[in-house]
Order: C-alpha cells, then structure tokens, then sequence
C-alpha cells in the first residue's frame, strides 16, 4: 500500500512539475491561460477517472465474491458500484468548471 502510494504521488509530481513551468513561460511571453485550463480539466478527468475504475474493479470482485456466497446481496452491491462511478462524475463537472471559468 505504501508503495502504490509513493508511486501515485511520485507520478502527481512528474505531472504538477511542467505545468508550473508551462505556465510561468506562458505568462512571460503573453501567451493565454487557456492551455493551461484544458491540462488541468484533463488531469481532473483523467484522475477522477483513474481512481473511479480503481474503486468498482474492488467494489465490483467483492461484490462477486459476496453474491457466490448469498446471491441476494446483488441488491446491496449495486449501489456501491454506483457510488464509485459517481467520482467520475464529479471530475467531469469540476473539469467543466476549469472550462467555464
């Protein structure tokens, strides 16, 4: 677990690292921000999504492995599931809302 940790916040790194620079060179020579808003809407996607799929891959083994055991628990899973498709929701609207703005 510490491990994958690590490895997530050494990747956020090597991803927060250009934009910061990107965006200190883009000021300086009058560029507009607006590439900077469409890495930061595709790292709100990209991220909301990753970790939406990380979620209902565990949700959705346990869910099967509960249902092989009482199958009348596939009503009590669902909604689990759900819930963790709904993270990829919200990254969408705060990727709108860094579009919008």
């Amino acid at each position: 677990m510490k491990k994958r940790t690590f490895v997530s916040l050494a990747l956020l790194l090597v991803a927060a690292v250009p934009v910061l620079f990107a965006q200190s060179a883009a000021q300086s020579a009058g560029a507009s921000g607006s590439v900077i808003k469409y890495i930061a809407a595709a790292l709100a996607v990209g991220m909301a999504t990753l970790g939406g799929g990380i979620a209902v891959g565990q949700i959705g083994a346990a869910a099967m492995a509960a249902m092989s055991e009482n199958p009348e628990l596939s009503g009590k899973a669902l909604p689990f599931v759900g819930l963790a498709e709904g993270i990829c929701l919200w990254g969408f609207i705060v990727a709108l809302m860094i579009l919008s703005a």
